[in-house]
């Protein structure tokens, strides 16, 4: 029975089905070969995390993203937006899964600024062997897989703490900042539809209450809080402020690839102007 209850909702989700891969490598911009076996795995997970935006758009429009993996195709990448950690990494799972890989699904408690007691798990990433792979992390998502071991990748790592794991990253000035903690338990389908409901709708998530996105350029990057916009163009940050909506529409036009008529009703509580 509980195989059973597993597959109808695998099926409802779509996540029995082929993800159109020639689709999703045009939007990664990837030639290569078709495997995730070597160094092909690393250059892929790249390539997704520098072409496909990180953004919580739909949240604050009240549309709650959708999991299933048509809705996810729709979206990331034939309407080129953007999406937060569920949505990225339930899309990158299937990609494995059509490439003849086993990710597992795990969730976390993200230890940024809150206590791990007080953090739910919120928190959506994959491990495939003995690496984790974190592409919906937003700005401080890893840009290679990082080994379960401890070895450092980039700017990355992984200790073990309390009977579980921790990603942690390395600041400029040597310290590293605990970002989430997991037991790495295997999570199932219906544990991040729940998750992914609180997060989307519940008054106390951060992601109903303010603006994040973040895409990679060709110089550098591109981040955004509520109305604070950072730029990293040529080892350089500058930083302004969104003047209004119809700015922040045009920015996402220019640097995230995508053209959103919708934003110019959007509400941001953060920010009190634009509720």
């Amino acid at each position: 029975m509980h195989h059973a209850r597993q597959r109808t909702v695998r099926e409802k989700l779509g996540h029995d089905r082929a993800v159109d891969l020639d689709a999703y490598f045009a939007r990664i911009a990837w030639a290569g070969p078709r495997t995730a076996a070597g160094d092909a795995l690393a250059a892929i997970y790249a390539r997704h995390v520098r072409a496909i935006p990180f953004e919580n758009l739909d949240v604050l429009l009240g549309q709650p993203p959708k999991l299933a993996l048509d809705a996810l195709e729709a979206k990331l990448v034939h309407a080129r937006r953007g999406g937060y950690c569920y949505e990225h990494a339930t899309l990158f799972a299937q990609v494995l899964r059509e490439l003849g890989m086993d990710p597992r699904m795990h969730s976390a408690r993200v230890v940024m600024v809150t206590p791990r007691h007080l953090a739910p798990r919120t928190h959506m990433f994959l491990t495939l062997g003995d690496h984790v792979l974190d592409p919906g992390f937003g700005g401080q998502a890893p840009l290679v897989p990082v080994p379960l071991d401890g070895t450092r990748a980039g700017d990355h790592r992984i200790v073990r703490d309390d009977g579980g794991i921790a990603l942690e990253m390395a600041g400029a000035d040597g310290s590293w900042q605990r970002l989430w903690w997991s037991t790495l338990e295997h999570d199932q389908p219906i544990d991040f539809e729940m998750a992914n409901h609180f997060t989307a709708t519940h008054p106390s998530s951060p992601f109903t209450q303010r603006l994040m996105a973040r895409t990679f350029t060709a110089g550098g990057k591109v981040g955004v809080m509520n109305r604070d916009v950072t730029l990293v163009r040529g080892g350089e940050t500058t930083t302004h402020r969104l003047a209004d909506r119809a700015e922040l529409r045009a920015l996402l036009a220019e640097h995230f690839g995508f053209d959103l008529p919708e934003i110019a009703v959007l509400r941001v509580p953060s920010v009190p102007e634009w509720q």
